[in-house]
């Protein structure tokens, strides 16, 4: 029997502008109370000489992630990739994300069981 082919997300988050819609577009798509959703927005400071600061925004999937099932299964994309203003998430399957994410040293592939 053929192995079912995975799903994934790949996030570029050297591109992400920390405007969290991935993470509003779930709380709504699935009605999820304040501090609750499958995406949660990261921000990292980093302290650099002469008081200097630099930001980093992490967009992360959380264990209440699903990739949308009932997006997906429809032929639409997860709620949080269809809304990211700075096109910085891909879904698709993880073999096709793996070999993109080869090419650039700041992504992540997330890709639940």
């Amino acid at each position: 029997m053929a192995e079912k082919q995975r799903y994934g997300l790949l996030i570029d988050y050297e591109y992400c502008t920390g405007c969290f819609t991935c993470q509003v577009a779930c709380q709504q798509e699935y009605g999820w109370p304040a501090g609750m959703g499958g995406m949660r927005v990261n921000e990292i400071v980093q302290n650099l000489p002469k008081g200097k600061a630099y930001l980093t925004y992490f967009p992360f999937p959380t264990e209440l992630c699903i990739l949308c099932r009932p997006r997906t299964k429809k032929g639409l994309q997860p709620a949080c990739v269809q809304h990211c203003m700075a096109e910085c998430m891909r879904f698709g399957p993880v073999e096709e994300l793996a070999k993109e994410m080869a090419q650039k040293p700041r992504m992540v592939l997330w890709a639940p069981k």
